[in-house]
Order: C-alpha cells, then structure tokens, then sequence
C-alpha cells in the first residue's frame, strides 16, 4: 500500500487542528494560528522538488589577473579606431555594459577599453557626424580621457572646406591626455598635386590645405607633451609635398617617426615610391608600359 506523501500529510494536520477546536468567534482566531503553526513545522520537513541541482555563480574574479585581461580585451577591443559613427549603438555601446557590472570591474575595464586609437575628428563616410561642433574626444569624460593611449588624425577629408570642428583649440580635451604616446596620422590625399589645380576654390593654393595640417600637428604637440611616437601613412606617395612637410614638422619636434604598413608595402629599393591609387591600377592594366612596335598577324580568310 502506498504510503501517503508528506504534503497531504502536512494539510491532513492542518485540518484536524481545526475540526478540534471549537466555532466560536475567539475560538476560531486561535484554531487559524495553530494551523498555520502545524502547517509550517510539518512542511519544513519537506525535500526541495527541483530536478536539477541549483546553478553556482562563476567567480570570475578568482582568475588570474593575466586571463581576467585577456578576457576583458577580447570583449573590449575593436578592429577600427573609436570615432563617432552611426553603428555605434549596436558594436560598442553593448561593450560598455561590461563597465557597469560592479565597482571593481570598472576599475579593471575602463583602462583598457580606452586605450584603444581614438579618432580626433570623424570621418567623412560617417555621415551627418563630419560636421559636428563636438568630436568624439569632446564628448569623453576628461578622467577617461587620461586614459586614452592612443589618437588618430586622419587628413584628406574635406579638403576644399575642413569642418570647423577640426582644430585643436581647448575645447577638443587634448591637454586632458596625460597618458598619451602615440599620434597615428594617415593622409587620404594631397590636395598640392597637380591633380586638384582648378578645384581648390577661391583663394586656395597648392599650399594651403599643407598649412593647415601642419597647424593640426603643431597644436597637438604643444597640447599633449607626452607625445612621444608619431606613426604615419597614407593614400599617397611618401615623397608627396604634404608628407615631406608632416615629417619636417615631426623631426623638427623631436619625436620618433614611424611609417605606416602601407607606405613600408608600398616602398620598393629603398626610398623609392611604389605605384598607388591610379597609377598602380594603369600598372596593372599595363597602361603605363611603353609601347612596343605593333606585331602584324595575316589572316586568311
């Protein structure tokens, strides 16, 4: 015979504490809080019914701090430099939650997110952002700021009328960046070759848009004396007038300049340039090879 379970065991109690007791009004008051009394000691007793057994939490900051870095940087760290960009709200706003979890991960996490190459001015290809009054680094929280490591200055980019937010006044923060060593400059073109004769505008030479870069630079090493490597690439030739002026400038400061992966690619037999942008397309069509004495071929019909 199967023997009861101790639920129904437990109301089964429940019920003759009450049919002992009597139906006065006082009676009754008692006959409830020693139901709910019997009720409660019986089913202490009781075995949790969950099947499965209850999940531990990870105790993540038990890892070493070397794997707890590792982690954080897998999470953290973007392929392309930090810039104002539309997309932002779905590849990096989700990251930043991982500085929210509690005090001590924050602690941990904030240093490396900005350590990443922030972009000092957006790019063109990012929209309605190209002509904000406010940059990224703006925006930034100045204790976050001394923790940024890294900036880019990408030049090229509204050549014919830079934005206005491309200068290097106080308001931009770059003399909150105690921390920062690296200064990555990539030129998209040279608005001095002859190329763009004709479409400066008014009052443009082949020298203006050069002048105006190397007050960029000039403004970013007398903000920021930190500064120690300034890296630089381009679009363009490495003997192009604008390059050569952006590395007078950086050896004139005193820091070390490095070049890009794409000019080091591009450099052939020491100092000499490579084909890039239309020239290395004629190259490979073969445009630019010289013409050779046409062969005649006979054909028979």
């Amino acid at each position: 015979m199967a023997r009861p379970s101790k639920a129904k065991t437990t109301a089964a109690a429940a019920a003759a504490v009450v049919r002992s007791h009597s139906n006065t009004p006082a009676s009754r008051g008692r006959t409830v809080a020693a139901a709910k009394k019997t009720a409660a000691s019986l089913s202490a007793d009781v075995p949790a019914t969950s099947s499965s057994p209850p999940i531990q939490p990870f105790r993540f900051f038990d890892l070493p701090s070397e794997v707890r870095v590792q982690v954080y940087e897998e999470v953290l760290l973007l392929k392309d430099p930090l810039d104002l960009d539309q997309s932002n709200y779905r590849f990096v706003r989700p990251r930043l939650n991982l500085l929210a979890v509690s005090q001590r991960m924050h602690h941990e996490t904030h240093g490396i997110f900005y350590s990443q190459t922030v972009r000092l001015f957006p790019h063109h290809n990012h929209g309605r952002f190209f002509y904000t009054k406010k940059p990224l680094l703006t925006r930034i929280p100045p204790h976050y700021r001394a923790a940024i490591r890294a900036v880019e200055l990408r030049l090229g980019s509204g050549w014919h009328k830079p934005p206005a937010c491309q200068n290097t006044g106080p308001a931009l923060g770059l003399h909150d960046c105690v921390r920062l060593r690296t200064l990555r400059i990539f030129v998209e073109c040279d608005p001095s070759d002859d190329v763009f004769n004709g479409f400066r505008g008014r009052g443009s030479t082949a020298e203006t848009y050069n002048i105006f870069c190397l007050n960029l630079l000039t403004g970013i090493f007398e903000q920021v004396p930190s500064l120690e490597t300034v890296e630089i690439d381009a679009h363009v030739k490495k003997d192009a007038p604008l390059l050569k002026a952006l590395q007078w400038r950086v050896e004139q400061s005193g820091k070390t300049l490095v070049w890009g992966p794409l000019l080091k690619a591009w450099e052939k037999d020491g100092n000499e340039p490579a084909l890039i942008g239309l020239e290395q397309a004629m190259a490979g069509l073969g445009l630019d090879a010289p013409v050779e004495n046409p062969r005649i071929v006979e054909v028979e019909a």
